[in-house]
């Protein structure tokens, strides 16, 4: 079909507009020649040490080119078709000094129908930049995640605590750096919601036991008899600990607006300072802040520390607000458990879709992870911790099930680490979200964890290992 003469422009225009009406031609048409600007809805940055990410949400699929640019480093990224509108002019203002990969932000036209940002970087990093289809909550998103040059190594964050058959030697220790506050940010621990014009009185929040006794309890003679024998120190053992959720992925969340994923990583912090105030223990945290980390990357973070134990903690929801109590779930290979079980496995795993991941990119590690579920030494071990973890939660809090369930969780599938998911209540559930935000039942909680920790360690001490590099 040959271009009509521009002379009938016009007519056209005013016949589409006479069917359609005025509404309709004022979205097919901004500009004669100009097909209508794409919003921008909402922008969102979520720093972290492992990497940082920027999300730009649009009313459509947001069309995009981008490069890095050097001396000085920076990436800079085209949206082609996008309003430059309030939102997207208020993203320079979300970058905070203490962001470790951005300097700052500049956004601005480049040319007719072109927005261009500009992001200074404070090191070099690798760039993903991906979009994602409309989910959940979420329309269109493009996603700028800027990792760093050089990975992260996840051993590094376990070195502030010596293995204590080196300390026992009187070898040196390898240099380590300053000593952090457990959790990060130099230990503050994360509010889980903005509190309520009034609440109702929280219930068995009695004052918690310090963590510093439980040091007396574990290196008694009964207890040392357990880990090792008469007076033998036992090697050190590793608790990967991952809070759930986090990020672009909020969880569930409560009737009076409390994120599951700032309670998850309130009592995984609790429970790391607990675990590295025993000598003989030590914790990894998966996320030690508020950002995403897909469900194969949790596995993957605790397979390269060599866990001994991996141990993720969330906050349940239901459709009926009086489901109540905790519970523990193990993987499964043949199905789950029950119907419920089922249906919160699906939920779980879903998390990447609404946290986000690149598709495009390919881990053998993470595939391997994946992929091998013969390990039946670990399922049997994951039941046992599941059992010993259970019935220490049963004396804080009334149980969903009185035994370990059973489902096909994505993060449980470590191959050759004991892993469980710990629902600690129902967030969905108004009473017990009021506990899930008590910083006391969230140190109750944490407590509890480590009681049923020490009880699975105590009849199945972690076997001494190989001194060899981890190469997956």
């Amino acid at each position: 079909m040959s271009e009509p003469d521009h002379a009938a422009v016009p007519m056209m225009q005013r016949r589409r507009f006479m069917k359609f009406g005025g509404a309709a031609m004022a979205l097919l048409v901004s500009r004669v020649g100009f097909a209508a600007e794409t919003s921008i809805l909402a922008v969102r940055v979520w720093p972290s040490q492992d990497y940082t990410r920027v999300t730009l949400e649009g009313r459509d699929t947001l069309k995009y080119s981008h490069q890095i640019v050097k001396n000085p480093e920076r990436l800079v990224i085209d949206l082609e078709g996008a309003e430059f509108n309030s939102v997207i002019q208020s993203l320079p203002s979300k970058i905070t000094d203490s962001d470790p990969y951005i300097k700052l932000i500049r956004a601005g036209r480049n040319r007719p129908g072109v927005v261009r940002l500009v992001i200074e970087l404070k090191a070099e990093v690798k760039p993903q930049v991906f979009t994602l289809a409309p989910v959940g909550q979420y329309g269109h998103r493009l996603v700028l995640d800027l990792y760093p040059a050089e990975p992260i190594d996840p051993l590094l964050a376990l070195i502030e605590k010596p293995d204590p058959i080196v300390a026992a030697s009187g070898e040196a220790a390898s240099p380590t750096r300053p000593t952090a506050q457990p959790g990060g940010d130099a230990g503050k621990l994360p509010s889980t919601t903005p509190e309520p014009a009034s609440s109702a009185p929280v219930q068995a929040a009695e004052p918690v036991k310090p963590a510093q006794q439980d040091n007396k309890e574990e290196v008694s003679p009964a207890d040392r008899k357990h880990r090792g024998g008469k007076g033998q120190v036992t090697r050190l053992a590793t608790i990967a600990i991952d809070p759930g959720h986090g990020g672009e992925d909020p969880g569930a969340v409560g009737k009076a607006g409390t994120f599951e994923k700032n309670v998850t990583l309130a009592i995984g912090r609790r429970l790391k300072a607990k675990i590295d105030a025993d000598p003989l223990l030590r914790g990894m945290l998966t996320r030690d802040g508020d950002f995403f980390v897909p469900l194969g990357q949790r596995v993957a973070k605790a397979r390269a520390v060599q866990a001994d134990l991996f141990v993720s903690i969330h906050a349940d929801a239901f459709i009926k607000p009086d489901a109540r109590g905790s519970s523990v779930f193990v993987l499964s290979e043949k199905g789950a458990s029950s119907t419920a079980a089922r249906w919160l496995a699906q939920k779980e795993n879903a998390a990447d879709l609404v946290g986000g991941v690149n598709l495009g990119v390919k881990d053998a590690l993470l595939a391997r992870t994946l992929l091998d579920l013969s390990q039946t030494a670990t399922m049997q071990d994951s039941a046992k911790l599941g059992r010993a973890v259970l019935g220490e939660l049963g004396g804080i809090n009334q149980l969903h099930k009185g035994q370990v369930e059973q489902a096909g969780f994505a993060v449980l599938k470590a191959p050759d680490i004991p892993s469980i998911l710990v629902e600690t209540a129902f967030i969905s559930n108004p009473e017990e979200e009021l506990r899930l935000k008590d910083e006391a039942y969230q140190d109750k909680m944490a407590e509890a964890i480590l009681r049923g920790i020490k009880r699975y360690f105590a009849k199945n001490p972690p076997v001494q290992r190989n001194t060899v590099a981890f190469n997956g």
